[in-house]
């Protein structure tokens, strides 16, 4: 019923709900075909619990560089990365603000190489008036852990361009069981069933799911009172310092934070955190882990992150600056 409730909402037919946003990338990795020592393209100003899952399937994980106005990947950047060993790109959509879809779409079809769209943070955000997970992106995995807009305490979801990705998720969800004929007539595990394929316990569980079907009842309320305070601030921080909107060409973002660019990210911070919002640079670039392996320096990378700071835009933010 989760899974059906989320459909309806992405406008997506083949979709997979999962235990973990973990578990989703790992199930999304088995079904590409991904194998040890292959390389994915990805940006590091993403949260780790979107680039480790690669790490630790064994790929090599190549940084490309953003757009320092947008904190997504640059579609030129891509480009130039890849490699007779690239087999992925990871399109992060930064902190719930959508990406250059179209165009790191067209690189991976061109190049015969797999795009999964990182929906961590974006949960109802759109691009060209579709929903992030109905863009044409081969896989989207997204993120149901406690701090996003549609929570499931714990869990996760993959979406998929066609029916046979689809059916084989199901068994790579599932430790590779077909559940048609697992069992027999008499309720044992038939031995004539096969596993063929490598696969997780990966299921969401039914109390999960219960929860995330109440979470859809007030999805489209909670959404849109974040683009209301969205709206708020783009208002208010004209009159508090020499701030610049995080910017977003084609898509809607789901306001998971309110992104701007400062000249002084420390001095920001501290700003906001005086008049009662807890400002943050949310996330730090990945790049600087050696679990990563060392690799070149990215200015984009490090311009946006010295001065990217995000302000407190949540559905339970009831008053933004009212005495400004």
């Amino acid at each position: 019923s989760f899974e059906n409730g989320l459909k309806r909402f992405l406008g997506t037919e083949w979709l997979l709900s999962t235990s973990t946003f973990n578990t989703a990338i790992s199930v999304a990795i088995t079904s590409c075909g991904f194998q040890q020592g292959d390389e994915v393209i990805a940006s590091p100003m993403a949260c780790l619990a979107s680039t480790q899952p690669y790490a630790t399937a064994g790929l090599k994980i190549i940084w490309a560089d953003i757009n320092r106005q947008t904190g997504t990947l640059d579609p030129e950047s891509v480009k130039k990365k890849i490699s007779v060993r690239t087999k992925g790109i990871i399109h992060n959509h930064f902190c719930g603000y959508p990406g250059y879809i179209d165009e790191i779409n067209e690189i991976g079809r061109n190049k015969g190489i797999i795009v999964i769209d990182d929906g961590i943070e974006c949960f109802g955000a759109t691009y060209k008036g579709k929903m992030i997970g109905n863009c044409g992106t081969d896989i989207t995995v997204f993120s149901f852990n406690p701090v996003r807009i549609l929570t499931t305490v714990d869990g996760g979801a993959i979406v998929f361009r066609n029916k046979k990705q689809h059916d084989d998720g199901i068994l790579i969800r599932d430790c590779g069981i077909n559940r048609g004929v697992f069992r027999d007539e008499l309720g044992e595990i038939n031995p004539e069933c096969d596993i063929t394929v490598q696969g997780y316990s990966a299921t969401l569980s039914n109390v999960n799911g219960y929860i995330g079907i109440q979470q859809l009842l007030s999805l489209e309320e909670r959404l849109n009172r974040q683009r209301e305070n969205a709206k708020k601030w783009e208002q208010k921080i004209k009159d508090i310092g020499p701030y610049e909107p995080l910017k977003c060409d084609y898509g809607q973002p789901n306001y998971w934070v309110f992104g701007i660019l400062a000249p002084d990210k420390r001095k920001c911070i501290e700003t906001f955190r005086t008049m009662g919002y807890y400002a943050s640079g949310v996330h730090i670039n990945n790049n600087i882990y050696s679990v990563f392996g060392k690799q070149d320096t990215l200015p984009g990378v490090q311009e946006f992150y010295d001065s990217f700071v995000a302000l407190p835009c949540g559905w339970w933010v009831d008053k933004i600056l009212e005495d400004i």
